[in-house]
């Protein structure tokens, strides 16, 4: 059976399957040369000198919508497929940015807490929050997420707005500009790929455009938001509040951004329900496991799609 390297975890599920197929091997005991593909996640990706040493690699599968840990021009050049798992979360990643949108503006790690200190009864009510309903959303990113946040925000009256790379053909408005944007936004909700082209693109400037009544939710990439300036603006109050699933060095997250109390802070969990990660696994497999029967791939990242 062809040898196939092991990137970061598995379940018991997809492992049973491709031991039926392939040669799991570890990270600590393998020969490069033997390796044909490899099996990883949007996380860890895989590291270019690894890529390199993998002479008769054919196809590396990720598990996750993003790849930016792996290196797609090269593996393309190469005639090397990366594969990746979208469609599968986009209802669940879009659940989570409306799940922090509401948890910021309805305030409720603050009222949790007053519940649970015994502070309703010794102090009466908490001060009022605010109403979800009828408030512009900007999107960055307007891909098969994006879509789905904006259906998903449709019971709240929200007009939406977006920036991305191209207009689409979709009735929600476009701004070439994201400070503009951001200017005209009560929320802004981040789920554009990662990556060079998008490197802290939600800089101070921006920050400061979405104002003391904003709210900035991420569910895209750390990367995507300059983090220091994002402390900043909480602080200072530059920025109303901020619901975040994930931060650019994580799992450390700074202390700073930890004690504010304007913040709801997630440990990239976007997709991280029973159902949707079994859906993800599932197409993992499926990739690898096609690609060992025919040589096709079901969902290639842009990048490889023409092999």
């Amino acid at each position: 059976m062809p040898d196939l390297l092991q990137i970061g975890g598995l379940t018991e599920v997809m492992k049973a399957r491709l031991e039926s197929a392939f040669t799991i091997r570890q990270l600590d005991a393998f020969e490069p040369e033997k390796i044909t593909h490899v099996m990883t996640n949007g996380h860890d990706g895989i590291d270019p000198e690894l890529m390199a040493s993998l002479t008769n690699l054919k196809l590396i599968s990720s598990n996750g919508v993003g790849y930016d840990a792996i290196d797609a021009d090269t593996a393309a050049r190469r005639g090397i497929y990366v594969t990746h798992t979208p469609n599968v979360l986009n209802a669940e990643v879009a659940t989570t940015a409306v799940l922090l949108m509401l948890a910021c503006y309805r305030e409720l790690l603050r009222d949790d807490a007053y519940v649970r200190s015994g502070t309703w009864d010794t102090e009466g009510n908490p001060p009022l929050t605010r109403s979800a309903d009828n408030q512009t959303v900007g999107i960055l990113g307007l891909g098969r997420i994006g879509h789905e946040i904006a259906k998903k925000l449709a019971p709240w009256n929200a007009k939406i707005l977006y920036h991305s790379r191209t207009k689409k053909d979709v009735t929600y408005t476009y701004y070439d500009n994201l400070t503009a944007m951001a200017l005209d936004c009560d929320v802004l909700i981040c789920i554009t790929p990662g990556g060079p082209s998008t490197h802290k693109i939600v800089n101070k400037e921006v920050l400061e455009a979405l104002g003391p009544n904003g709210t900035l939710i991420n569910v895209s990439r750390g990367s995507v938001v300059d983090e220091t300036a994002l402390i900043e603006a909480l602080q200072s109050g530059a920025l109303g509040w901020a619901g975040l699933d994930v931060f650019e060095a994580e799992p450390n997250v700074p202390q700073a951004l930890r004690d504010l109390s304007n913040t709801v802070l997630l440990p990239h969990v976007g997709s991280a329900t029973v159902e949707t990660r079994a859906a993800m696994g599932a197409l993992t497999v499926d990739n690898l496991l096609q690609h060992l029967k025919d040589a096709t791939v079901i969902s290639p990242v842009p990048e490889c799609a023409h092999l």
